[in-house]
């Protein structure tokens, strides 16, 4: 007979979800989380703070590694990378904002689920040269871009990254998650393979990626409909000869 599974612990994933909707610092939020989640699970006190010890010591050079490729990309920027990303997808006149997110969101989704996760991300990918080029080949089709069409083409070079890694990871059978979920599904009496989970991630990721490349081409065609369409450099089309006796009749008359 299968005992009960305390679900109690689960109140730090509600913890996360208040917290960040509310708009709490991030490390409050975690560590209230963690608090809560101990609790729930009936952790003395002392075992709690000696888990958030343990979790700080092992993470106490993330910050390192974070900051140092920070420091590059930056070194780049100050010498034009994101100039020049936009420059070369400029060039390509087949580029849109939607097709460019798409073949981004492709390569992170295969890279991710072969468990190559440090090759995408905000900092290193989607700021320097994602973003910027997204932007340049909405520049070079629809010329000059408002403020609010470049905040939104962040935003979708964002969430390409974040849906591109969220569900390509869960296809690697070595990823955190997958192991958690056996764990967790061992505990309660069901005995599923690594690999089983991970192949069943397989139909989400291709979903995920169906669902949102489906907005990426919505994308491309509101913008096309939003700016009208008009190309970069293009110049206005001469007035028809009608037009032109008419405006010249017109000064006739005024004269």
């Amino acid at each position: 007979m299968h005992t009960g599974v305390n679900l109690y612990p689960l109140i730090g994933v509600a913890v996360i979800v208040v917290g960040f909707v509310l708009r709490f610092n991030p490390m409050l939020i975690v560590a209230v989380s963690a608090i809560a989640t101990g609790a729930a699970a009936g952790f003395p006190v002392q075992a709690i703070l000696a888990a958030l010890g343990t979790g700080f010591i092992k993470t106490r050079m993330i910050p390192l590694i974070i900051l140092l490729p920070l420091a590059v990309i930056g070194l780049l920027e100050r010498h034009g990378l994101r100039e020049r990303a936009q420059m070369w997808i400029g060039s390509i006149k087949a580029a849109t904002p939607g097709r460019l997110l798409i073949v981004y969101l492709f390569a992170r989704e295969i890279t991710a689920a072969l468990g190559l996760t440090g090759l995408g991300g905000h900092p290193q990918m989607v700021r320097p040269l994602v973003a910027p080029m997204a932007e340049g080949a909405a520049q070079s089709r629809f010329g000059p871009l408002s403020d609010a069409v470049r905040y939104r083409l962040r935003a979708f070079a964002a969430a390409t990254d974040n849906v591109g890694l969220f569900f390509g990871e869960d296809i690697f059978v070595a990823f955190g998650a997958i192991v958690l979920m056996v764990t967790f599904l061992k505990e309660a009496g069901v005995v599923v393979a690594p690999m089983h989970v991970a192949v069943w991630g397989m139909p989400t990721a291709l979903a995920a990626f169906i669902i949102h490349a489906a907005r990426l081409y919505r994308l491309d065609r509101s913008l096309a409909a939003e700016l009208g369409g008009r190309t970069a450099g293009k110049p206005d089309a001469p007035p028809s000869p009608t037009a032109q006796s008419s405006a010249v009749a017109s000064q006739g008359e005024n004269a």
